[in-house]
Formats: C-alpha cells, structure tokens, sequence
C-alpha cells in the first residue's frame, strides 16, 4: 500500500537540501523518480517553510520502499547538518497521475 511521508526541517537551509541531493543522487540531480538510490518512489516535492527551514513530502510505493530509502537518507542528512526530525507517515488511499 502507498504511503505519503512529510517532514519539515526547521533551521535547514535550501543549499543544505540541494547537497543532500547531490549526495543521493552522485551529484545527477533530481530528474525523475528513477533518480533515487532506491526504487519505489512516486512523488517528491520540497520547498522552503514559512519560518525557515525546509519541508519535503514524498509518496512512496510501500512502506517498505520508504524504509529501504531511509537507510540511505539518514546518514546523508547527519553529513550535511540537517537535524534528525521524524517523519508524519499516512496510508495513501488514492494516487492519480
């Protein structure tokens, strides 16, 4: 079952996000979800959050795709600087593409 996953970064910057990327991707950027050094991703969006800091939302195939994903997200965010902050985790009902 898919599952959507939020987390907001309070204090994190745009540059710091931009050099977590790099770091997951080896530096090819985010293009597509084929990007991502594991498979299962359907959707990721980010931006900036009104009292600075950075928020990412990104659906994922299964929770089990997300965990695999996490294995690999969270030592990148600890190298950059970005704080630890746990993710709001909901079941997906509907996906339209």
């Amino acid at each position: 079952m898919a599952i959507i996953v939020m987390f907001e970064f309070p204090g994190t910057t745009r540059d710091q996000y931009e050099e977590a990327v790099d770091r997951l991707t080896g530096g090819t950027g985010l293009n597509a979800p084929s990007d991502w050094p594991v498979r299962g991703l359907v959707l990721h969006v980010s931006g900036p959050t009104p009292g600075g800091g950075w928020h990412m939302t990104d659906v994922w195939e299964s929770r089990e795709a997300f965990e695999h994903f996490s294995a690999v997200l969270l030592p990148i965010l600890q190298e950059v600087g970005i704080p630890a902050a746990p993710p709001l985790i909901r079941e997906v009902h509907d996906v339209v593409r």
